[in-house]
């Protein structure tokens, strides 16, 4: 039977594996990103705080094996970017079709960003973790993870015609 830790990290597969795609965009370099980060946290499990968030732990071992992975592959070809394998089964329709067209270009919009912006989008935006959570996990201040993420966000916005703050009008002043 499974202690606490290993359950813990059982349950956080889906999570990582959705990192780890974030990062590498390759379904199957993600599956072994998160092998490898299963892997160090089992053998460095002593290494983990009781009482602190296990998934932020996992998600700075996912993201400093992705960067030793980047550099171990510099020389080797190009991975298959998962977008080009993209066929998801649905209704046939316009409201269809427009949902996986603005699908596509969010997707394209997030991929396209870098990477430091990227990171910080996903770690805070989609894994729900605090600014301090992803300074720490990212090792860089707090003033930084919000500077990033306000990027992030302007440039997604921009480039998907959204626009949070509508002209204003001059009427009644002056």
């Amino acid at each position: 039977m499974p202690d606490t830790f290993s359950r813990d990290l059982i349950g956080l597969l889906p999570n990582l594996r959705r990192f780890a795609i974030s990062l590498c965009r390759s379904s199957d370099i993600a599956d072994d990103l998160v092998q490898l980060t299963c892997q160090k946290a089992l053998i460095s499990r002593d290494g983990f705080t009781p009482g602190t968030r296990m998934d932020a732990w996992l998600f700075r071992i996912l993201r400093n094996s992705w960067i030793d992975l980047v550099r171990k592959r510099k020389n080797e070809g190009q991975p298959v970017d998962i977008d080009d394998a993209y066929d998801l089964p649905g209704q046939a329709g316009a409201e269809d079709a427009d949902t996986r067209l603005m699908l596509a270009q969010t997707l394209e919009t997030i991929h396209a960003l870098p990477d430091e912006q990227r990171e910080v989008l996903l770690l805070v935006c989609v894994e729900e973790l605090s600014y301090k959570e992803t300074a720490d996990i990212l090792d860089i201040p707090i003033g930084t993870v919000m500077s990033r993420l306000a990027r992030a966000r302007k440039h997604i916005g921009e480039q998907l015609g959204i626009n949070r703050d509508p002209p204003r009008s001059n009427k009644g002043k002056g």
